[in-house]
């Protein structure tokens, strides 16, 4: 390593060049990603400077005592190959201690993932997209905004699908701007799905979709995209064990345009995938 490498951590300030270079990687980040993403563990972020530029990024973002999940790996072109991520991902592990930990790995970087830091591939996560028809419609009467519902019930439910309680990160996710987040009660006012749309650099994300059954996901799922114009692109990234959520994204015409490999070290959580019809990000799981 150069002896003017620095890693430090990132400002919330300088997040946005992270969240820029996502962009320019194809990443397709949520306009107001930055703010969101780096309220959730500030001491999570790092950026290495050679001097006074910037040459890349990392995320460590803890959830509580047991679970990390690292994203924004990125180092700048001309520098790859010359240990800046080596050094990216020791500060990453480091921040991380002995907690399980996810990632979601481009495909042609699983090998390093694996050798270097130890993690394993569980499977696949696949983003579709598809495009609005424009066609509207109200939203069904068990489907309700999730500012409707007592934080706590939210949260708890959001639990039973992500590895650790993540409450500072949902309390920014479900309140951003040019955002839409709506739940699904059952006949006796029970949460049994939620969802999030988020405006993006192109079109909008939907993530998570989380949904005790499949009709569930389908109501909410054309409850997300019923406001969006004519033409406008929309994604999502969903877990390739879930049959289920493959046929959703068919059934509305959506085509695979990305994967990633969803990897652990320390051991895959057990989680339902049957029930996750989207992941909230491939940055923070």
């Amino acid at each position: 390593m150069a002896d003017s490498l620095e890693i430090r951590n990132m400002t919330a300030s300088e997040m946005e060049i992270a969240v820029e270079w996502a962009a320019h990687e194809g990443w397709n980040p949520g306009l107001h990603d930055a703010e969101v993403f780096h309220a959730a563990d500030p001491g999570g972020f790092f950026m290495a400077w050679d001097n006074s530029m910037p040459v890349g990024c990392i995320s460590a973002v803890r959830y509580g005592s047991d679970f990390g999940f690292v994203g924004f790996f990125i180092v700048v072109p001309d520098r790859r190959g010359h240990r800046v991520g080596i050094e990216l991902g020791k500060c990453a592990t480091a921040w991380l201690g002995e907690r399980r930990t996810g990632i979601d790995g481009v495909e042609n970087k699983v090998k390093n993932y694996h050798s270097q830091y130890g993690f394993e591939t569980a499977y696949a996560n696949i983003r579709y997209q598809g495009t609005a028809d424009g066609s509207g419609g109200s939203f069904p009467e068990q489907t309700v905004p999730v500012s409707c519902l007592p934080f706590d019930r939210l949260s708890a439910f959001d639990c039973k699908f992500f590895p650790a309680e993540r409450r500072t990160f949902l309390q920014g996710w479900l309140n951003m701007p040019d955002s839409q987040a709506l739940a699904y009660l059952d006949a006796d006012g029970e949460v049994t799905g939620y969802g999030v749309i988020r405006k993006c650099r192109q079109g909008c994300k939907i993530g998570p979709l989380f949904a005790t059954t499949p009709a569930t996901a389908e109501t909410l799922f054309r409850a997300l995209t019923s406001t969006l114009p004519a033409g406008e692109d929309f994604f999502l990234d969903l877990p390739e064990p879930n049959r289920h959520a493959l046929d959703l994204a068919r059934r509305h015409s959506m085509k695979p345009v990305f994967r990633t490999a969803r990897m652990y070290r320390g051991g895959m959580p057990d989680l339902p995938l049957e029930n996750i019809y989207g992941i909230t990000s491939f940055e923070l799981g």
